[in-house]
């Protein structure tokens, strides 16, 4: 059974009666992009990087998109159901009882969440907060990181040396590091939590007609994290 498959049995099996028929999945689409929404914090960044990221997987898959994105507060049982969820800030990362509950829930049974600091550093504010989140939810030594060898990099694309650096790592923002590696939380064998220091999000939002000044689509990796999060 593939995520979607599990994430199914999950909201029928607990949040089912807490949703409306309406919300309960989204009939027709493989994918929708959603937005995690939290109390704390700046969840409300990189606008246009979502239809980027659902015009690439329309160009480059056969996967019925929608081209909607949905944002979803993190509180809420409805993103139980979501097939892929983003989460990204430059800000404090403190969940509530109920966010952390839901994200607890969501990744241990099958869901897959890609978190993207927009600092694109490792000291700053929203690196350690959300990282003492995760060594809080999921234990000290779960977040890791991935090797270039990893079935992300090639569950599409082909990416030998991992993952692509972004134009704010090479014009020295940040950290002035170019981090060679992604973490994540692997949860059975099988990666839930994805966490980017890079700022991916930045780094496709873009209006749409600049993408054919880029002299390599810069979206493919945001392709090959969509195919692992629905087939892995």
């Amino acid at each position: 059974m593939d995520r979607r498959g599990v994430l199914r049995l999950l909201a029928a099996g607990i949040a089912g009666a807490a949703l409306a028929p309406a919300a309960r999945g989204n009939p027709g689409y493989d994918f929708w992009f959603t937005r995690l929404k939290y109390d704390s914090g700046d969840w409300d960044v990189d606008q246009r990087m979502p239809a980027n990221v659902a015009t690439a997987l329309v160009d480059y898959t056969g996967l019925r998109v929608d081209p909607k994105e949905h944002v979803v507060a993190l509180a809420d049982p409805k993103m139980l159901l979501a097939p892929f969820c983003y989460l990204a800030g430059h800000k404090l990362v403190e969940f509530n009882p109920d966010e952390r509950r839901n994200f607890e829930r969501y990744v241990r049974n099958g869901g897959f969440v890609f978190v993207d600091d927009c600092n694109h550093d490792i000291d700053g504010l929203f690196a350690k907060s959300f990282e003492r989140q995760m060594a809080d939810i999921f234990g000290a030594t779960a977040m890791r990181k991935l090797p270039d060898s990893h079935r992300l990099y090639s569950s599409f694309f082909h990416f030998p040396d991992g993952p692509p650096a972004t134009s704010y790592e090479l014009n020295g923002w940040g950290d002035d590091l170019i981090h060679d590696y992604l973490k994540g939380i692997e949860i059975d064998g099988r990666l839930g939590v994805l966490y980017s220091n890079k700022d991916y999000g930045c780094e496709w939002d873009y209006d749409w007609r600049n993408k054919r000044f880029l002299a390599e689509d810069n979206t493919k990796f945001a392709v090959n994290i969509v195919i692992y999060a629905l087939g892995a």
